[in-house]
């Protein structure tokens, strides 16, 4: 593991399971944050949607400054801005201060998440199929961590789990400054010209589009889903638990079945089979009886852990393009779906009903599988073309 992954990997990893938390943190302090501040679930969905909207915008330019000033002081500078944006979400007077500060923790972990999977790609030995397994492992864990974080922390005030996240930041910003490197076949400068240009190839366009719809679904279930388990008079540390207990899922089938399916289904027949059981998933919660929609929820994380890796494998696997750029070009269609998601959801919630977000994501999910068979050829072609050999060609099709 050493000589695979090197202590810079380590630290961006370290540092990417932190910024991950940040994520999930929110989760579970929602309803109080909402009761706290006399806040509409419509505006306390403004503080997962300013955030996701300022990341989706900044990750057209982030990629490209990485190749400018380097994905080390990129990686720094992110970092150090949710360090400060963290701890003015925990002084935060009123809901809209803390949308707009939350914002700014968005434009942090933009120059953060663009550039670490970059570094942890470039400095990997062992491939870019390991190194995407360690970055999901990061991923799975700091979501499942940071709502038990949240629900811990916000069970005495909603207020110290961003001052504890703020912390923890800082701790990978020395852990960053004292091991990361930069990779050694380090990317030549990169313009945003480049990032619209890898949008018009087909393969990574269409990853990116179907990686946005279930990005939707994905913030409907972690940004939405607290509001609506809230309302059956779960307290801020059974949230917390049941958002632990999703993004173990998450974790579990990010890194560990997603490498057993593969090789068994193919890249492109995972996706679909995938998605098609996330389908049933959002029809059962749309569905399901009183409390019976927790159990709903906790299942979906295994099989979003599935999705995120496999898109995030596809992003840079069916690109002919640079590591930032393909990074940057699939996480802004990801994260503008992302974006949307939290209060198109809220505002259902109080004009049409609770469950209905639940119908409309199952609804996107099968068009985003209608959409992977009108753009196979072109995913399969991008795979073929730029994928690592064995992942590319070692699989059944």
């Amino acid at each position: 593991m050493r000589k695979m992954f090197p202590p810079a990997v380590w630290a961006t990893a370290f540092a990417a399971l932190i910024a991950f938390m940040g994520i999930g943190l929110v989760d579970p302090l929602l309803p109080l944050i909402g009761k706290a501040m006399g806040a509409t679930p419509f505006q306390v969905e403004w503080l997962f949607t300013s955030y996701i909207a300022v990341m989706a915008i900044a990750m057209l330019l982030s990629g490209v400054i990485a190749t400018k000033f380097g994905s080390r002081r990129v990686l720094i500078w992110g970092l150090s801005l949710v360090v400060i944006f963290a701890t003015l979400s925990g002084l935060a007077p009123n809901i809209w201060f803390l949308a707009i500060v939350r914002a700014g923790w968005g434009l942090g972990n933009a120059f953060f998440t663009s550039t670490a999977l970059s570094i942890i790609v470039g400095n990997s030995k062992g491939g870019m199929a390991a190194a995407i397994t360690l970055y999901e492992a990061a991923l799975g864990l700091g979501i499942a961590s940071g709502p038990l974080l949240g629900g811990f922390l916000g069970s005495f005030l909603w207020r110290l789990p961003f001052f504890g996240t703020a912390c923890l930041m800082l701790i990978g910003v020395i852990f960053t400054f004292a091991l990361v490197t930069e990779p050694e076949n380090k990317e030549p400068p990169r313009t945003s010209r480049d990032l619209f240009r890898a949008l018009r190839h087909p393969g990574v366009l269409s990853n990116a589009i179907i990686g946005m719809v279930y990005s939707f679904a994905f913030f409907t279930i972690l940004a939405y889903s607290p509001i609506s388990l809230q309302k059956y008079g779960l307290t801020t540390i059974e949230l917390g638990f049941t958002y632990f207990a999703w993004g173990i899922l998450v974790g579990i089938s990010s890194v560990f079945v997603v490498n057993w399916l593969r090789p068994k289904l193919g890249a492109i027949n995972l996706v679909m089979l995938n998605l098609a059981c996330l389908v049933i998933i959002f029809v059962l919660a749309a569905i399901v009886p009183g409390l019976s929609l927790l159990w709903v929820i906790v299942a979906s994380g295994f099989f979003c852990g599935i999705s995120n890796a496999m898109f995030t494998t596809l992003a840079m696997e069916v690109s002919p393009f640079s590591r930032s750029i393909s990074s940057g070009a699939y996480n802004f269609l990801r994260w503008s779906g992302a974006a949307i998601a939290p209060i198109i959801s809220g505002w259902m919630d109080q004009t049409f009903g609770a469950r209905v977000p639940f119908w409309v994501c199952s609804i996107l999910l099968a068009l985003g599988i209608v959409a992977v068979l009108v753009f196979r050829s072109a995913l399969q072609r991008g795979l073929d073309e730029n994928g690592e050999p064995e992942v590319a060609h070692g699989h059944a099709r």
